[in-house]
């Protein structure tokens, strides 16, 4: 990455020299990536979480960074349990590092789609459920607000901030404040969006988050059991990095330990895999049901006319 660095300040360089020796103004391009530059140098210099698996910690340059907005993302509610569960697996490793309580501000609209926080669920994640703090404003405007003054007392170690869609409230002006903050107190944001799109903020990083089963589990007498309840295994797609491509990984959450485990080498394959995670089982169509299509009537022969 310093290489890298490097080479595009060199870059940068040249080109500002040739302006300047052609006598014209310094390229928008040139100026921008200066300073783009210059903020990834700071961004290098973060402190960050990381997760103890290589290639993931490489995705994320060194692992979660912890004064900066992180986007957990999902497709559809169907798919808002395995975010939700995601986030608390992040929120339970800042926890097990930082010392506060985590601040989780949910959307009042949701209730209605993924019911509210579970206290024996929370702790299924490794979460201290007495150490978490609910709020369900009403309006956008108030959990904007109340996000913004969580991270500026930096008395949570985490704070979540869920939210539905993409909200016309909530746009790149909100997110780069809010990201202010953060980076000013030295303290995550999780950024919860359920059910929507792709769109330009100031978050790090954005994972998009899809459940997958659980790994198969071995026997004492050596055997291996497929398809039982175990650890959450998530399907992660790192959307928004300095990578040049999408990664996809598959990692298990060990609640017991706080840690995350590889449970399938990234690639396209991950990426392909849409197995659901209960498939349920396959039964054979009746071979005499109701609702069979009728058999047609009796054809008749009329006599020609001619």
């Amino acid at each position: 990455m310093a290489g890298n660095a490097t080479a595009q300040d060199a870059i940068f360089t040249l080109r500002e020299q040739i302006a300047k020796m052609e006598g014209k103004a310094l390229p928008a391009a040139v100026a921008a990536g200066q300073a783009d530059l210059a903020a990834r140098g700071t961004q290098d210099q973060r402190a960050r979480l990381p997760f103890g698996i290589p290639v993931f910690d490489e995705a994320l340059e060194g692992g979660l960074i912890l004064d900066a907005i992180t986007e957990v993302r999902s497709l559809s509610m169907y798919d808002a349990g395995a975010a939700t569960g995601f986030a608390l697996s992040l929120a339970s490793s800042v926890e097990a590092r930082e010392s506060g309580p985590v601040l989780w501000i949910a959307d009042s609209l949701l209730a209605c789609e993924s019911g509210v926080p579970y206290v024996s669920g929370i702790a299924r994640f490794g979460v201290d459920p007495t150490a978490v703090f609910h709020a369900s404003p009403r309006k956008l405007d108030d959990a904007l607000w109340l996000a913004e003054a969580a991270l500026t007392s930096g008395a949570f170690a985490a704070t979540i901030l869920e939210i539905h869609g993409n909200p016309k409230a909530f746009g790149l002006t909100e997110s780069r404040r809010l990201n202010l903050r953060a980076k000013a107190a030295g303290r995550p944001l999780l950024l919860l969006r359920h059910a929507g799109e792709e769109e330009a903020s100031s978050a790090s990083f954005r994972l998009l988050v899809k459940p997958a089963p659980a790994l198969r589990r071995r026997l004492p007498d050596g055997t291996m059991l497929g398809g039982s309840i175990g650890h959450p295994v998530f399907q992660l797609t790192l959307e928004k990095s300095r990578n040049p491509a999408p990664l996809s990984f598959l990692l298990e959450w060990n609640p017991h330990d706080r840690q995350f485990h590889l449970a399938a080498e990234p690639g396209p394959s991950a990426l392909s895999w849409q197995r659901p995670a209960h498939p349920g089982t396959q039964l054979s169509a009746s071979a005499d049901r109701q609702d069979r299509p009728q058999a047609l009537g009796a054809v008749v022969a009329f006599e020609r006319a001619s």
